[in-house]
């Protein structure tokens, strides 16, 4: 019988890294990931895995029979849905080991059948994942390793259109498994845009957004989905929750905060009506270096309690600029941006530019015809394709982000770094370079995201995701620690429930767990995220 995967509109994914299973590295890009791996003292990484190289246990139940004809079992399905795209989702794929693989991948093609599917698995003890992109890098999407008769992946690729749009109030209903691509596709003939880019985007829906709070590529006003979300409608093997559609309401606790962040744990989000925006006309924009950190988010800080609100102020610390390229890279380089679809914006660029000159900043001029902004925006774009193959030679390859305020954020800086670099040292007996870039800005507090590659202890892959799982127990608890939250835009997933568990106060995590109670009775929706 033909795979419901088989009839897919989307490309094959890769089931060991990033994209789709046709993209490549260019040339340039191929010497850089191979000046890299030898700066690590590694050698290249080997073929890349093969889905014949995987011994898959044979499923554990089998579907209702009205309900096969959406379900595929085939190796590759299985492995597509097996993980995410954390490291420790590529490291194993590229050790060629698969512990916990879904029994079955489910496609359904509407709500109906959905309710079947969460019916089914309900009475019969199976898990059931939600999986939109499955481009989560915090054991987000994840098979459960024990306790169920069996698991199954419930892929959304079919929800993928945007059902209405209301160009009069500039809303849309959109369905939960369109890729960002695919929404700004339908929306670009009529010059909307959700204005929603995260660095997933070309792999990631929008109800995966919605589930797991997700920040998108803006640093000001409207940085997370939840500022575009107007209502939600989730399945709940319990029933169906509709949000009502309004700009605004007093009504007492959001239903919408349920919705958001859950992460599957409560459902499966089906559609969303979601603001709009106008596509925007007009840009302005520069790039400045300071001599120090400190004079840099000093600036950075005048621009976030402005008003001004730029779409883009992002600071890179000296080891960022290095790494990506960028500017002089030796100086912490801030890149800030305006736009917008109305009106032109230099009178905006400005003001910020004599904040940012107050603060010692100094406009740094096109180099080779390409701007810094451009250069570090495509190194960004391109990173997770360059990783796959630094997994695959040994070097451990991490992000880690938080959200702190601007009073503890010098000693959140010093004292993170500090933390991880010692932690990196004990697990893997080297030093490595920890790099920091501020993503978005508030009023009150930056949004530090922090990186990090190193190679593993022996130089086997296996050592290195041991190592690996250390060193991000240590970054958890640094950025908690020093004052921040365990995650500001990743999600909680199951890599972060440590420091989870310490920021969310232990009577709300209670409630939840009633709310999980009351819409998957059998506790069978994503097991293992946010609650139990």
């Amino acid at each position: 019988m033909e795979s419901p995967a088989s009839k897919s509109r989307r490309p094959t994914r890769r089931f060991w890294g990033w994209g789709a299973e046709q993209d490549t590295l260019f040339p340039p890009e191929e010497a850089a990931v191979a000046e890299a791996v030898a700066a690590h003292g590694a050698a290249p990484a080997g073929p890349v895995p093969r889905v014949e190289e995987f011994a898959l246990p044979p499923p554990r139940v089998a579907p209702p029979a009205a309900l096969a004809a959406m379900f595929s079992a085939t190796p590759l399905d299985r492995l597509n849905h097996a993980g995410g795209k954390s490291y420790a989702d590529l490291a194993r794929m590229w050790l060629r080991q698969a512990p916990h693989v879904p029994d079955w991948v489910a496609y359904p093609a509407d709500e109906a059948a959905i309710v079947a599917i969460l019916e089914w698995v309900s009475g019969a003890g199976v898990a059931v994942v939600p999986y939109g992109g499955g481009s989560s890098v915090v054991g987000g999407v994840a098979p459960p390793a024990h306790g169920f008769a069996a698991s199954v992946s419930l892929d959304m690729e079919r929800f993928s259109r945007v059902v209405e749009v209301d160009r009069v109030s500039r809303g849309a209903l959109i369905e939960g498994g369109a890729y960002g691509p695919d929404i700004e596709a339908q929306l670009r003939p009529l010059g909307l845009t959700l204005r929603h880019f995260p660095q997933s985007f070309a792999y990631s829906t929008l109800g995966g957004w919605i589930a797991t709070r997700a920040g998108g590529h803006f640093a000001t006003l409207a940085t997370h989905i939840d500022d575009f979300v107007e209502s939600t409608r989730m399945v709940t093997p319990a029933g169906t929750v509709q949000t009502r559609r309004l700009p605004g309401s007093g009504a007492g606790p959001a239903p919408d905060r349920l919705v958001l962040g859950s992460e599957g744990a409560f459902g499966v989000v089906t559609s969303a009506w979601m603001r709009l925006q106008d596509r925007p006309r007009f840009r302005a924009g520069g790039t400045f270096r300071f001599d120090t950190m400190e004079s840099a988010c000093a600036a950075l800080r005048g621009l976030a309690q402005s008003g001004l609100y730029p779409s883009n102020a992002r600071l890179l610390d000296a080891a960022e600029v290095a790494f990506a390229r960028v500017g002089d890279r030796v100086s912490p380089t801030l890149i800030v941006a305006f736009e917008n679809a109305q009106h032109p914006v230099t009178d905006w660029m400005t003001p910020a530019a004599e904040i940012v000159a107050d603060c010692g900043g100094i406009a740094l001029a096109e180099q080779g015809g390409v701007r810094a902004a451009d250069a570090w925006r495509m190194t960004f774009l391109r990173m997770p394709y360059y990783r796959d193959l630094l997994v695959g030679a040994g070097v451990i390859v991490d992000t880690f982000e938080s959200a702190v305020t601007w009073d503890r954020f010098p000693a959140f800086y010093d004292g993170v770094r500090l933390a991880v670099a010692d932690a990196i040292r004990r697990a893997t007996g080297r030093a490595a370079v920890i790099s920091c870039r501020i993503t978005h800005v508030y009023p009150d507090g930056p949004a530090p995201y922090f990186s990090y590659s190193v190679f593993g202890p022996d130089g086997g892959l296996a050592s290195a995701l041991a190592a690996w799982r250390e060193i991000k127990a240590a970054c958890n608890a640094a950025v908690v620690d020093f004052g921040g939250t365990i995650t500001h835009h990743h999600a909680v997933g199951r890599d972060h429930r440590s420091g989870y568990d310490i920021e969310v106060p232990a009577l709300m995590r209670s409630a939840l767990a009633d709310v999980k109670r009351r819409f998957d009775p059998a506790g069978v929706m994503n097991p293992g995220v946010l609650v139990g």
